[in-house]
This record gives C-alpha cells, sequence and structure tokens, in this order.
C-alpha cells in the first residue's frame, strides 16, 4: 500500500539548500521509487531557508506529503535531525537533494535492514553523473587510518566502498543516501548539530556501533549523486568545515590530544599533494594547501557555518524596518 493512510514504514527525509534544479530530479526520482514499493511511505522535504521557490516547488510535486520550510539556515546535522524528528516511519531514508535514487535503491536498503537485524543504517553506493564510482564507505578515523592517510594509502586502507559487490558490514556510510533505523538513533541520539557538514554521519554510526549495532554498504542501491565541485571562496568554507568535523571527531572518540597530536600526520599528505600538483597539469596545488593548513589549525579561517551565519544575519536586515 503506497500513500498516507495505515502504519508508515519508511519515510524519504530530504534536505534542499538552494538547488531547486537537484530537488526536483531527487522529487522525481523518488516518486518512481515510491510507486514501486508494497508498504505505505511517506515524504518530507526540508527546505533550508533556500529562498528561490524551493519550498514552492517542493510543496508542488505529487510525491511530497510534507515540507518544512526554515526562516533560518542552519547545519546539515540539524537539518537531518529535525527530519527523523518530524519523521512517522519506522524507516528514515536521509537523501541529499543533490542525489538521485536509481529503480530499486529503497527497496534494496530496507532489504539490507530486514535481513541483518543488528544493522542500524545501511548506505547505498554512489556515483557521479558519469558513472564513475564515488567513495561512500570507511572505516572509522583511528591512528592506523591516519598514517595510511599520511603514507598515501588512504583508498586501500580506509576507503570500504567498492571493495565488494555484495552487502556488507562496513564502519560508517555518507547520508547522501542512506536508510536508518529509527528507534535505533532515537535510542543513542540524533545526528550532533554541532556537526555543522561533514563527519556528522560517522559520529552517528560510532555511536551506533558503540551500542552494538553496525552499518551496511548496500552496492544493489545505486544513487547518482551530483556533488557539487565548488571553487573560490565556497571551496575554501567546506575545506575548512569538512576539517573542523574531522577534528570534532577525533577529539569527541579519540581525546583532545590524540587530535592535536594527529594533525600534522594528516596535514602531511596534503604538502605532499601540493608539490606534486606543482607538476601535474589540472591540479591545483592551492587547493592542497588549504587542506593542509585546515588540517592544522581546523578551527581557524571562515566555513559554512560563518556563511549561513551572515546569510542570517543579512535576512534578518532585509526584513527589519
Amino acid at each position: 500500500m503506497i500513500g498516507r493512510v495505515g502504519t508508515i514504514e519508511l519515510t524519504w527525509c530530504i534536505v534542499n539548500t538552494a538547488q531547486p534544479e537537484r530537488l526536483s530530479e531527487c522529487l522525481d526520482a523518488v516518486a518512481v521509487e515510491r510507486k514501486s514499493l508494497p508498504f505505505a511511505t511517506e515524504v518530507i522535504v526540508l527546505d533550508n531557508c533556500s529562498k528561490d521557490g524551493s519550498a514552492e516547488l517542493a510543496a508542488a510535486h505529487p510525491a511530497v506529503d510534507r515540507v518544512i520550510a526554515l526562516q533560518r539556515r542552519q547545519g546539515k546535522a540539524a537539518n537531518d535531525s529535525q527530519l527523523i524528528g518530524a519523521a512517522h516511519g519506522r524507516y528514515c531514508l536521509l537523501l541529499n537533494e543533490d542525489a538521485a535514487l536509481q529503480p530499486g535503491a529503497s527497496r534494496e536498503l530496507h532489504m539490507a535492514l530486514e535481513t541483518d537485524l543488528l544493522a542500524a543504517a545501511a548506505g547505498a553506493r554512489l556515483l557521479d553523473p558519469s558513472g564513475n564510482e564515488q567513495p561512500s564507505a570507511w572505516r572509522f578515523p583511528s591512528w592506523e587510518t591516519v598514517i595510511a592517510g599520511a603514507l598515501l594509502l588512504h583508498r586501500r586502507a580506509t576507503v570500504e566502498s567498492g571493495k565488494a559487490e555484495w552487502t556488507t558490514p562496513v564502519d560508517w556510510a555518507q547520508s547522501a543516501a542512506m536508510l536508518l533505523r529509527r528507534e535505533m538513533v532515537e535510542a543513542v541520539g540524533r545526528l550532533d548539530p554541532d556537526y555543522f557538514v561533514y563527519s556528522d554521519e560517522t559520529d552517528l554510526c560510532k555511536r551506533l556501533a558503540d551500542s552494538g549495532w553496525h552499518t551496511l554498504h548496500v552496492p544493489s542501491a545505486v544513487a547518482i549523486h551530483h556533488e557539487g565541485l565548488s571553487t573560490g571562496a565556497s571551496a575554501e568554507r567546506r575545506i575548512v568545515e569538512f576539517a573542523r568535523g574531522r577534528d570534532r571527531y577525533l577529539r569527541t572518540h579519540l581525546g583532545r590530544i590524540t587530535a592535536l597530536i594527529m594533525r600534522p600526520l594528516i596535514a602531511f599528505p596534503y604538502l605532499l599533494r601540493a608539490i606534486a600538483a606543482l607538476a601535474l597539469p589540472g591540479h591545483d596545488p592551492r587547493r592542497y594547501l588549504a587542506h593542509m593548513r585546515a588540517a592544522l589549525r581546523p578551527s581557524a579561517g571562515e566555513g559554512l557555518r560563518e556563511a549561513a551565519e551572515r546569510f542570517n544575519q543579512q535576512l534578518g536586515e532585509q526584513v527589519s524596518p
């Protein structure tokens, strides 16, 4: 049964921040998914104060049941947590607006969690628009992964997606397209809003693991992920926020001293890549140097949080008399 009556089995939880075209593609894909499932579902869209017609687009889409239109912009972890709190489904499928589920992906993720009763999360296989694999599951950050990164062995030692064609347990999966067992997430706590963007799902999967649950990577569930290639100031802000999230995770789960000692090791491979980029066409050494600086001083610089705060401030000034 598909519709708005009966016990809801699955809720699609979609966050959009000023990407109406991607949101439209995402919702069209969800509409196809919804028709294929034999149980009751719902679709909730949270528009992160886009001010570009995105909320109206979502409200008019036939696949959408509810729209949460924020009046102030907030971080992804806070957005996803708000959606989980608003959901009625036993399962919540977190979905970025720039991720389009391929036919059958929702069913495959649902089947994975229904089959493995000790799994609380299941991540989809992510492909870029050209069909190339994007890393989508990793090992938890640790001394071993940090040292592997310093030795330029990150992809071999840390990335867990792409190693098998069948469903397999992993440490954590990317939340661009991830199904959660809602009861278990509520038991350990939703995504921590202190992670504005990045590492929020790493922290959630770690807390689930510490409580005896695990995460699955489901290669048969595929999503096309139009991950934005930011340039200029936007790219710098993302790099800063990425480093902040990683450092917060390390401080939370490994300790402040360990996180501080790890910073030079994390920064070192970026320095090597910056040097190599001087001789390699199509590579910008400034990007790697920005990563290096952010790894050494994650609290410095302007990240996405500051950009959102400035957006909110300007919005408040516009509506003031």
